[in-house]
């Protein structure tokens, strides 16, 4: 590991958000999951949270996704109240896609997604479940003006999650991600046994480093 390979991840897990989070609910196609999990990487998501009760999780390789699988922490569940009650604990908002029959639908863009907030996607055929939609605090749509009323889900998460970070770089939230010092100390030391390949401490990295020049 180069010294500018440790400043990268330095950086990195600064801007990292303890308050924002990406739910998907069996979403089966691996390139949308893939995609998915670029876009939350890319805008500072730490974890992502799965709940695959009726699907398998898909098989998604590291081109596809960028390695982006390797720096987010996947958080996994087999059914909606289990992943639901985890995030109620951290006391996230939940916000759900969904467009609710003779109900009058938030757009995205009335949403607060500053604060700790959970955005759920559901199946690319199915949509979100009935669950989801029953216990999540809001459910929202992104307004549509053609014929077509529905978008790729993976292009659905982008919408909302850069949304997203539009607000909360607008509240300074990438610069106070509510981490601890502590924390964020644990977090580099994970990166840098993600992408160590010699699995010595950072001081030690340099040193072999050079040695190998």
């Amino acid at each position: 590991m180069t010294e500018k390979r440790y400043n990268k991840f330095s950086e990195v897990i600064k801007k990292r958000q303890k308050g924002f989070t990406i739910v998907m609910e069996n979403i089966d196609d691996p390139h949308n999951v893939s995609a998915i999990l670029r876009t939350a990487e890319v805008a500072g998501i730490d974890e992502v949270y799965l709940i695959y009760g009726e699907e398998d999780f898909p098989k998604i390789g590291k081109q596809s996704s960028s390695s982006a699988k390797k720096w987010v922490e996947l958080k996994k569940f087999t059914s909606v109240k289990e992943c639901f009650d985890e995030l109620h604990k951290k006391e996230f908002k939940i916000y759900s896609t969904a467009i609710i029959e003779n109900s009058e639908n938030k757009y995205l863009y009335d949403l607060d997604l500053a604060g700790n907030v959970a955005i759920v996607l559901g199946n690319e055929n199915r949509g979100v479940s009935e669950e989801v939609i029953k216990y999540s605090d809001k459910n929202f749509i992104i307004p549509m003006f053609g014929m077509i009323q529905s978008l790729n889900v993976s292009v659905t998460a982008g919408i909302c999650i850069f949304e997203g970070v539009r607000q909360r770089l607008k509240k300074g939230l990438y610069e106070n991600t509510g981490f601890t010092e502590q924390e964020l100390k644990l977090k580099l030391n994970k990166y840098i046994e993600k992408g160590d390949k010699y699995g010595l401490p950072p001081i030690e990295i340099l040193k072999q480093e050079k040695n190998n020049q």
